[in-house]
This record gives C-alpha cells, structure tokens and sequence, in this order.
C-alpha cells in the first residue's frame, strides 16, 4: 500500500497523465510515467484488463463536434467566454483541485473516513481502471482533433496549455466514470458524489480547457465506459472484492458506534 499511496502522490502532482505509445494526450508527464513504472513492477497485478485495447466505440457512440466556422461553433465559443469570466475564486480553486482526478476529491461527499489507505482495494481498482480507459478517451480526441478555446482565443488562457485536443473532455469522462462507481459503492450519499461528478467536468470550462459540447460528449462517453467495465469478468471479480472491502468497513465503524 506504501508504494499505490506513492504513486497517488505523485499521479496527483503531475494531474495524472497517461497516453497509450504514439499518442498525443494530456495524460502523458514523465514523471508521471515515472512513477507508473514503480508501481506496475512493484504489483503482482499489474496486468489486470478491464477495458479492450483498440475501443473505438467513441467514435460511433459520439455526434462530431461542431464545424470550426459554424454557427454552433460561435455559440460554443460564446458560452466558454461567458462562464470562463463569470467564474469566482472558489470555483477557480475547485476547479484547479480537482483537475487531478484523485478519486478523493469526492471525500466531501462520502465523509471523513474516505481516505488513502482505508480501502485498498477501491484504491487498486480504480488506479487500474484510470489507466485502463485511457485509451478509449485518447481514440475520439485524436479523431476529430478539435481546438481548445483558448487557441480560437487567446483571453481564455489559464495555467499551462493542455497537450491533446479538446473533443470529448477526458475529465468529464473520468469524472462521470469515477462517480458512477463510487456511487454504487456508497448508495447512501449517490446524489452528493454524482454532482461532484458533474463538477469535474463543468470545471473544465471554468478555467478555459473545454467548450460545453466537450462535456457533454465526455459525459456520454464516460457512462459508456462504465457499461463496458461492469460487463468485463475480471472487472467484477475485483469490483466484488471491492463492494465487500467497502462493507467490512462500514460494518466495522457501525459497531464502533
């Protein structure tokens, strides 16, 4: 568990970024795939698949985004200007934290025992699950190889330039994705995770990083990938694993009461 918490640290720090070879995305740091090395030769289950390598299902599942002179590209750009101004400081500062995609950021909703190393199971799990479904994002992006909003204006600006293209948002699809499975785990507080959910990838208009059509292609995007992993066996084999690890603790705090 010493090392998964090392690897979180350090996934953390470089906004977890990960890219399949040959592909341009903005999951890829070196230090980030540093640290990915460590880890994956130092767990004896590194090799777990829960999600097909090659999966194009995002191209067929996703409508295009819109046409760089269109109409619906003004509009796009118009409400990415509107909400990138209008945004507070505490939805800039949300927004900055939670672009790390830690499953913690959802701790406000699940309560103060969601922490590194109460679960390692859900922790293994869904480190593998962020690595698994890398590709099946990259794939749509590379695809339709959209602009971000600040290259069409360069007021739209914020922190340090994003390195893959901007259709479909790869945050709303980890968010989406991350909510989903955490609400199952915790049923009790499904509302307040699944809204944290959506604000990971609202954020990401927030500061600048996506047109609102991103987000809801990766939304979309994200509930697919959630019907894909539940559907894998080894998938389940470990998500049950998860759900009881989830349950001993909780039957554990109850009696503690």
């Amino acid at each position: 568990m010493a090392t998964i918490r090392a690897f979180e640290m350090t996934a953390t720090a470089n906004g977890f970024m990960l890219s399949p070879a040959k592909r341009r995305s903005c999951f890829c740091r070196g230090l980030f795939l540093s640290a990915l090395v460590l880890w994956l030769s130092a767990s004896a289950d590194a090799g777990e698949v829960y999600f097909p390598r090659g999966w194009t299902n995002g191209i067929m599942l996703l409508m295009p985004p819109p046409e760089p002179d269109s109409d619906e590209q003004a509009a796009d750009l118009a409400s990415a200007r509107a909400v990138f101004r209008a945004r507070t400081p505490a939805e800039e500062a949300r927004a900055v934290k939670q672009a790390s995609l830690s499953f913690y950021n959802f701790a406000p909703a699940i309560g103060p025992s969601f922490v590194p190393g109460r679960y390692p199971q859900l922790e293994k799990l869904f480190l593998t699950v962020r690595t698994n479904i890398t590709e099946a994002i990259d794939i749509p992006k590379d695809h339709w190889q959209r602009q971000r909003p600040y290259e069409l204006d360069e007021t739209l600006q914020f922190g340090r330039p994003e390195r893959c293209p901007s259709y479909p948002s790869g945050h709303a699809a980890r968010g989406v994705v991350q909510s989903f499975l955490l609400a199952e785990l915790f049923p009790d507080k499904r509302e307040a995770i699944l809204a944290i959910g959506r604000e990971i990838g609202w954020d990401r208009v927030l500061i600048g990083k996506h047109f609102p059509t991103d987000i809801a292609a990766g939304r979309v995007l994200g509930k697919a990938i959630v019907r894909e992993l539940m559907a894998n066996p080894t998938f389940q084999r470990d998500w049950a694993a998860v759900k009881a690890e989830v349950e001993a603790v909780r039957q554990t705090a109850n009696h503690a009461n």
